[in-house]
């Protein structure tokens, strides 16, 4: 279970850390023992999946845990369309598995490396106005509580503690089984076009409304954004592998990734490569099975800061975005992902209480992204903007209390199940002292 301890770093590289120790357990039993070991000598430990946050949420300087030995699925319900699943499961692999017990998950993220566990710990979410973020799927946990205990918990069974874990930040024990709530399998159709930002931006409630999933990027400095919208449908999915496999593999990251390096040589170039980038959107159609559709390859690495804000701000908040683009002319060439996700009643979740616009910006490792991001932050916050856990962002105490109206009720109940704070580090102790 102990490994030897060595640099640990997230997948953009904007976080590193030397922990004194890292474990991998492969049963419940093995993390309830790393946890009472940890609350007896007065160790701190974090859990990391596939370290896809951009922040330093899963940094530790002292007992890094992986959950890389806790994958596959415990159990299906395929009357009851429920499953449950080892929490350090890949969201890719998932996606196949229950498949082949005829089930789906009903929304998913554009990236699937994730372990569920991280997925639901940080609010990952799609888009679409009808759906919530992935933990709104979620309908039991099993949880080791900082106190060493192994609870089982559900909105019946712990109806606080469980509006408390649902996004938990890790700060409640360590979550080592997930049950999900599932669709049969199903099939979407995806469409991607180009429409002006002038055209995109007073269509957007129409947009939304009309398809089961809508987003669009708009590239700095251009006017073509790209338009994505999935459907549910009866069609035959379509075999294109040499096609997609040009569009994303050699398109999206290979040919992408050479105009990134060219932003980080000659930065002058941003303005004039995110035009280029915005011309060659691809346009096209096909149908898939929801899990092999939702995601994209993302292997040009990129820092990234995403907000919450209320649905009904994302024209306007994107319309300041870019006149500070025009006065500033920030470097950037990378384009801004605009979704949708419903309000939900999740303590800790961005879109409490409130139907939500996400709206992400990026900036290419390697490249300044400081002036970019916090321009960016300040505009977002002026709309009651709630950072995305797993992005970055300047918050931290008092400004993040006043943003979350269950804030105090999840620290009492951070109080309860650990009372030593084992799971803290240097991170999260300045976001939730």
């Amino acid at each position: 279970m102990n490994k030897q301890a060595k640099t640990w770093s997230n997948w953009s590289g904007s976080v590193k850390a030397l922990p004194k120790q890292f474990v991998a357990p492969s049963s419940i039993e093995d993390v309830a023992a790393v946890v009472q070991f940890c609350r007896r000598e007065g160790r701190k430990l974090r859990v990391v999946g596939s370290g896809h946050s951009f922040t330093a949420i899963a940094a530790s300087d002292d007992m890094l845990m992986s959950l890389d030995g806790l994958q596959g699925i415990v159990r299906v319900d395929k009357v009851a369309r429920t499953a449950t699943v080892w929490a350090g499961t890949k969201l890719r692999a998932l996606g196949e598995a229950l498949f082949s017990h005829g089930l789906g998950q009903e929304n998913l993220g554009d990236i699937d490396v994730q372990s569920i566990a991280g997925a639901i710990s940080t609010g990952t979410h799609g888009t679409g106005v009808s759906f919530g973020n992935i933990s709104t799927q979620v309908i039991g946990l099993t949880v080791v509580t900082g106190r060493g205990e192994v609870v089982d918990c559900t909105a019946e069974s712990h109806p606080e503690w469980f509006k408390a874990m649902q996004i938990s930040l890790g700060l409640l024990g360590v979550i080592v089984q997930v049950t999900l709530r599932l669709n049969e399998a199903y099939k979407l159709e995806y469409e991607s076009r180009r429409l002006p930002l002038a055209d995109c931006l007073p269509a957007l409630p129409r947009m939304a409304e009309e398809n089961r999933h809508f987003e669009f990027f708009w590239f700095p400095y251009a006017e073509p954004c790209q338009i994505k919208i999935m459907n549910m449908t009866d069609k035959a999915p379509t075999s294109r592998k040499v096609k997609d496999y040009f569009g994303e593999v050699i398109m999206e990251n290979a040919f992408f990734g050479l105009l990134s390096k060219t932003c980080q040589w000659l930065p002058r170039t941003s303005r004039a490569i995110s035009r280029l980038s915005a011309s060659q959107v691809p346009v096209g159609q096909k149908v898939e099975y929801s899990h092999r559709l939702f995601a994209t390859k993302r292997l040009v690495r990129f820092h990234e800061m995403e907000y919450n804000v209320p649905a009904e701000a994302m024209a306007d908040v994107i319309d300041e975005m870019r006149g500070a683009l025009q006065k500033e002319r920030y470097h950037v060439h990378f384009p801004v992902e605009c979704r949708y996700a419903k309000a939900d009643d999740i303590w800790l979740s961005p879109a409490y209480g409130r139907d939500s616009a996400y709206i992400a910006v990026h900036m290419y490792r390697g490249m300044p992204y400081k002036e970019y991001f916090a321009a960016m932050e300040a505009i977002s916050l002026r709309y009651e903007g709630r950072p995305h856990w797993g992005k970055m962002h300047t918050l931290q105490g008092e400004a993040l209390t006043s943003r979350y109206p269950k804030w105090d009720a999840f620290q009492e109940v951070r109080r309860m199940l650990d009372p030593d704070r084992i799971f803290d580090n240097e991170y999260m102790a300045r976001l939730l002292p």
